[in-house]
């Protein structure tokens, strides 16, 4: 297998979509921990302006309290009730949900029904922070969890779908912050100052933008 891995500081001046809106799939947008659906309020009103139909979904438990395969079957049954089988779809998951839409994706059959995923600030490599809790959906975002393993040893597979990861250097929740990266698909570094600004700040939002709108790999 071949790896790619694209660094870039992002320009959000230059940043339009160019897809028509035609092509473009629905976005079903999965949040992290503590959170519900609706903090993809700003990210949601900025792609329905741009024409797409976003979707977003609350999953239970949201404190760590749930094991993250669960909470991925949350996702595949949100997904399997919403769309037809055969609709394809992108997905965006912020911090925890970002490893949430990769278990789908890899473990769920979830690779055969989205053509992108796009994370932001996700610890694909655990992050440290992670410590301070004992909760099971914590445990498996502890750097070198069996979760992780499980997830990375055939992480290979995200290139066969558009596979984007957004982070910034000055998250202080996924620590390391460059825990985020991985050496498959598209990298995408943004000065976003904080962890939760990554889905309301302007280069987040665009860069986001550039992702779903970038062609699909044949």
């Amino acid at each position: 297998m071949i790896y790619r891995r694209m660094n870039e500081n992002i320009d959000a001046s230059v940043l339009t979509p160019h897809t028509p809106l035609s092509s473009r799939n629905p976005v079903v947008m999965v949040h992290g921990i503590w959170d519900t659906g609706k903090i993809f309020l700003p990210m949601s009103l900025y792609l329905s302006r741009l024409g797409w139909t976003v979707y977003d979904l609350d999953l239970t438990p949201n404190n760590g309290d749930g094991r993250l395969e669960y909470l991925a079957e949350q996702v595949a049954e949100f997904i399997d009730r919403t769309f037809a089988p055969d609709a394809p779809i992108d997905l965006v998951g912020f911090s925890m949900g970002g490893l949430v839409s990769r278990y789908y994706v890899q473990r769920l059959g979830g690779i055969d029904h989205v053509q992108r995923l796009i994370t932001l600030s996700s610890p694909h490599n655990g992050t440290w922070v992670a410590y301070g809790s004992f909760r099971s959906g914590c445990l498996q975002m502890r750097p070198n969890s069996a979760f992780l393993q499980d997830l990375n040893q055939d992480v290979a597979m995200l290139d066969r779908l558009n596979f984007t990861s957004i982070w910034t250097p000055f998250d202080a929740m996924i620590v390391p912050a460059n825990s985020s990266q991985l050496p498959v698909g598209r990298e995408m570094r943004v000065w976003v100052p904080a962890h939760h600004y990554m889905i309301s700040d302007a280069q987040s939002l665009k860069a986001v933008t550039t992702a779903l709108t970038e062609p699909l790999r044949s």
